[in-house]
C-alpha cells in the first residue's frame, strides 16, 4: 500500500519476500457410510450427519457398536455345511436374516490394518421401532479391544438394509472436502443390482461430483469361488459396474476370513431356536456320557437355557464346558461372523502406506492385519485374468502366500487397460497434487494477472513439487525432469485470457510407477577360463 508522504520524517514499508506455501491435503482420510446402533446423540439425529472419527473408542462412543447376529439350528441335509453332529444326525447353523449389518466390524478391521481418521455417516439403526439404543461404556483399552456387541431384544423387527438410505449417506459426504476415500461395507448386503447401483454412485460422487476422493469396492458375493459361467461373481461385477468413473475406483477379490470379531463376544444368546438346542445338547449328554446320574444332573443344567433373565455370560460359559458341541456351534458362529468385504481393511491398508512411504507408493505387496486367510485361494493362472482383462475393469486379488501370509496382490484401478490411470497410487497422487495446488492457489484469485503474481505462483508450486520430487513421488534425476511449471503471457495464456480474467497454469509431473512385472533374463555364458 502506497505510503502518503506529506509530514517529514521516517517511514517503514515491510514487503514479503517469500510466496506462499502449497499445504499437501490429509491423503488417508476415509469416509464410511452405514448402519449403526446409536442414531441420535444430544437429542439431535446423527441420520446423513457425516461425524470425524479418530479412534475405534471414538465410534463406540459416538455410534456403538455391533448387534447379536441370529441363528438357527437346522438340519444338515448330505452332511452340507454340517457344524455338528449329534446321535448320528448332522446340524448347521443358518442366519435369520441373509442381510447382515457390516460397518461396526468393518470399521475395526480398518483401524487393525493401520487406519486412524476417519468419516462416519450413519444412514439408520439396527432396529424399525424407535427404541433408544444404550450409551456405550467406555472401552478402557482406547478402542483395541473386542467390545461386545449390543443386544437384539426379541420381538424386534430388524431394519432392512436400503439402496435409498445408502444414496443418501453418500449424497451427505458433499459439503465434506476431507474425506479421501469412499467404502460403503453394507452395499454387498443388498440385492444385487441395487449394490451395483450403489458402487455406480459412489465412481460417481469420487470421479464426477467431487474429484477428490477414491472408491474401494467390494465385489458382490465376493466370499464365492469364480465358475467362469454367466454368474461368476468377477463376471458379474464387471457387468454391473458400468464403464463411468472408473480410473475413480478400485475393486479387491476374494473376501477375507478375519479375526476381528473374537470368541468372549458371542453367546447364547446369538441363537434363537433355544428349544433345539436344549434337545440336541440333551441328546450329547446321553451319548458321551457313560453314567446315567452324570447325565441327569448335565439335563437338569440345560433345562436353564430356556429360562428367562439368565445372566448370558456365565451360562454360555458353563455350555462351553459341559458341552463340545455347544463349543462347536460357538466356533461356527464366529467363523460365519468373521467372513468380511475386504474394502474397510483395504482402507486401512492405504492409510498405513501413505503414512509409512507416502501416497506414490502402490499399496500392494503388504500384509492384511487381524486376516487368517482368504475365502477362495487364488492361483497365478486365476489371478491372470482378475489382473489383465479385455474389458480393464481389473480387479485386484487378495492371495496367501506360504510364509507370507494374507497378501495384497494387486495395485490397478477398476480403468486397468488407461495408460494414465491404470495404477492406484498414480490416480490418488495426481488428486493430491491437483487438490493441493488448487486450495493454495485460492489466496491469488482477484490478484493483479501480471508477470510478478505468475512468478509467485510458479515458485510456489515449483517448491510443492520439489518436496515431493525429493521424497521420490516424482521421477527424474534432476527436478526438470521431474516437474515442470508453466504460467505467463505467450508459453499459458493469450492477450484475450488476460481480458477476461483467466491465468492458466500448466503443471506436468512424472509420476512414480509401481514395478508390477519383474522379468529377469537369465542366459548362458562361454567359459572364459
Amino acid at each position: 500500500m502506497a505510503t502518503n508522504l506529506a509530514t517529514p520524517g521516517v517511514y517503514i514499508e515491510e514487503k514479503n519476500a517469500f510466496p506462499n506455501t502449497v499445504a499437501g491435503i490429509p491423503t488417508s482420510v476415509p469416509a464410511f457410510v452405514g448402519y449403526t446402533q446409536i442414531t441420535k446423540k444430544d437429542g439431535r439425529s446423527l441420520i446423513n450427519k457425516p461425524v470425524r472419527i479418530n479412534s475405534l473408542t471414538d465410534y463406540v462412543n459416538t455410534f456403538g457398536r455391533g448387534i447379536v447376529t441370529k441363528f438357527n439350528i437346522q438340519s444338515a441335509d448330505n452332511e452340507e455345511g454340517a457344524v455338528i453332529s449329534v446321535a448320528d444326525k448332522e446340524y448347521k447353523l443358518t442366519p435369520e436374516n441373509p442381510s447382515r449389518f457390516l460397518l461396526f466390524d468393518s470399521i475395526r478391521l480398518y483401524f487393525a490394518n493401520g487406519g486412524s481418521t476417519c468419516w462416519v455417516v450413519s444412514t439408520g439403526g439396527y432396529q424399525k421401532e424407535n427404541n433408544p439404543a444404550p450409551t456405550p461404556a467406555k472401552d478402557d483399552k482406547g478402542g483395541k479391544g473386542n467390545p461386545p456387541a449390543a443386544k437384539q431384544e426379541s420381538g424386534v423387527e430388524l431394519n432392512a438394509i436400503s439402496k435409498k438410505a445408502l444414496l443418501d449417506g453418500i449424497q451427505a459426504l458433499i459439503m465434506e472436502e476431507e474425506p479421501s476415500m469412499l467404502v460403503v461395507p453394507e452395499s454387498v448386503m443388498l440385492e444385487e443390482a441395487d449394490c451395483f447401483a450403489v458402487q455406480q454412485e459412489m465412481l460417481t460422487h469420487c470421479g464426477f461430483k467431487m474429484k477428490n476422493r477414491f472408491a474401494i469396492l467390494d465385489v458382490y458375493n465376493g466370499s464365492k469361488p469364480r465358475t467362469y459361467d454367466k454368474n461368476d461373481v468377477v463376471n458379474r461385477f464387471r457387468e454391473g459396474i458400468g464403464l463411468n468413473q472408473l480410473a475413480y475406483g478400485a475393486a479387491y477379490y476374494p473376501w477375507v476370513h478375519a479375526s476381528i470379531v473374537d470368541s468372549e463376544e458371542i453367546g447364547i444368546n446369538y441363537i434363537s431356536n433355544l428349544n433345539v438346542l436344549e434337545d440336541i445338547l440333551s441328546k450329547e449328554a446321553d451319548e458321551i456320557s457313560s453314567n446315567p446320574k452324570k447325565a441327569e444332573e448335565v439335563k437338569n443344567e440345560l433345562k436353564r437355557i430356556n429360562q428367562k433373565d439368565q445372566d448370558i455370560e456365565k451360562l454360555t460359559q458353563m455350555l462351553n464346558v459341559i458341552s463340545p458341541s455347544f463349543k462347536k456351534l460357538m466356533s461356527g458362529i464366529k467363523t460365519h461372523l468373521n467372513i468380511l468385504p475386504p474394502a474397510a481393511g483395504m482402507a486401512g491398508v492405504y492409510c498405513m502406506v501413505d503414512n509409512e512411504r507416502g501416497i506414490w507408493k502402490a499399496p500392494a505387496n503388504v500384509s492384511v492385519n487381524s486376516v487368517s486367510s482368504p475365502t477362495v485361494k487364488l492361483t497365478h493362472d486365476d489371478q491372470e485374468d482378475l489382473n489383465v482383462t479385455v474389458s480393464g475393469k481389473s480387479i485386484n486379488a487378495i492371495r496367501a502366500f506360504v510364509g507370507d501370509g494374507t497378501t495384497v496382490w494387486g495395485a490397478r484401478t477398476l480403468d486397468g487397460n488407461s495408460g494414465d490411470w491404470k495404477y492406484i497410487n498414480v490416480r490418488r497422487t495426481i488428486t493430491f497434487i491437483e487438490q493441493s495446488i488448487k486450495y493454495a492457489a485460492k489466496k491469488y484469485v482477484y490478484e493483479p494477472n501480471t508477470a510478478n503474481t505468475w512468478v509467485l505462483i510458479r515458485s510456489m508450486i515449483s517448491s510443492f513439487l520439489g518436496g515431493i520430487w525429493r521424497q521420490g513421488g516424482l521421477v527424474g534425476l534432476t527436478s526438470g525432469e521431474a516437474y515442470d511449471v508453466q504460467v505467463g503471457l505467450g508459453s499459458t495464456m493469450t492477450s484475450n485470457d488476460i481480458l477476461d480474467g483467466i491465468m492458466r497454469i500448466t503443471v506436468k509431473v512424472a509420476v512414480s510407477r509401481p514395478a508390477e512385472f519383474i522379468v529377469i533374463t537369465f542366459q548362458q555364458k562361454m567359459q572364459e577360463s
